[in-house]
């Protein structure tokens, strides 16, 4: 039988989701959690991949496995065995064909950055002592909604065939003395967001314009971007399924 689980972890001590020969990731954890408790194989296929150092604060991932009687239970189980940065919320079965990675239709990051010194917040947000033009970083991240083609914030060397993306939301909101981006896609290519956030970051310095933000774009250079920022500030925070991956239509 085909299940979702639904999980969120910290990633400052893991090498991202993905399994890596020689570093401790996100997957190896909880395969290694998943394996030992139902005492059977268990691989885990991911939504997608999130670099070294990034959180989620929603993830899923589909395995394939016998029967689970108390999908409770297990959840208790596996909060219990896992260590306290990595937490499962919920189990469900879904269709056998159903993909994790293949069946979301958006995702939703936001990174934060803090303007002040904050020891709260040294592992989870980017400090940016310089002060930020909000408005005319909204100004650039809206002209994200009118292009398809971001190739120019790709990392580069990558296996991605297409480097077309439909963003459907791109905005900053100030709160006290963090700035909080947030943005949705269907699709995500790496390092695209902490590209895009560094982009606009010089553009809330004055290190370039709106108008220099489309002129990046077109030119599909990744040099031409602005810089990646750290890993810390940014969180996967919602994937979107459509309901038929749990129904079964006639």
């Amino acid at each position: 039988m085909r299940y979702f689980v639904q999980f969120s972890y910290n990633g400052k001590a893991y090498h991202g989701w993905q399994n890596q020969p020689n570093a401790i990731t996100v997957q190896q954890v909880l395969e290694k959690a998943f394996t030992t408790l139902l005492r059977a194989d268990v691989s885990l296929m991911g939504a997608g991949r999130t670099d070294a150092g990034v959180h989620a604060k929603q993830m899923f991932a589909h395995f394939e496995v016998g029967e689970i009687v108390d999908r409770e239970d297990l959840i208790y189980k596996l909060n219990s065995f896992l260590p306290e940065d990595i937490a499962v919320q919920e189990i469900f079965e879904v269709l056998p064909e159903a993909h994790a990675r293949f069946d979301a239709s958006e995702r939703t990051y936001e990174y934060w950055v803090c303007q002040e010194k904050n020891p709260f917040y040294t592992d989870s947000a980017y400090y940016v002592k310089h002060p930020l033009d909000i408005s005319k970083m909204n100004q650039a991240a809206d002209l994200l909604l009118k292009f398809k083609d971001f190739e120019c914030f790709s990392k580069s060397n990558t296996d991605v065939h297409t480097y077309l993306c439909e963003i459907k939301e791109a905005s900053w909101v100030q709160k006290d003395k963090i700035v909080v981006f947030t943005i949705t896609a269907n699709r995500f290519l790496r390092n695209m967001v902490r590209a895009i956030v560094g982009t606009l970051l010089e553009v809330g310095t004055g290190k370039s314009t709106v108008a220099d933000v489309k002129s990046i774009i077109n030119s599909k250079d990744r040099s031409k971007a602005g810089y990646s920022v750290p890993a810390k500030g940014l969180y996967l925070t919602r994937i979107i399924y459509p309901d038929t991956i749990t129904t079964k239509h006639g």
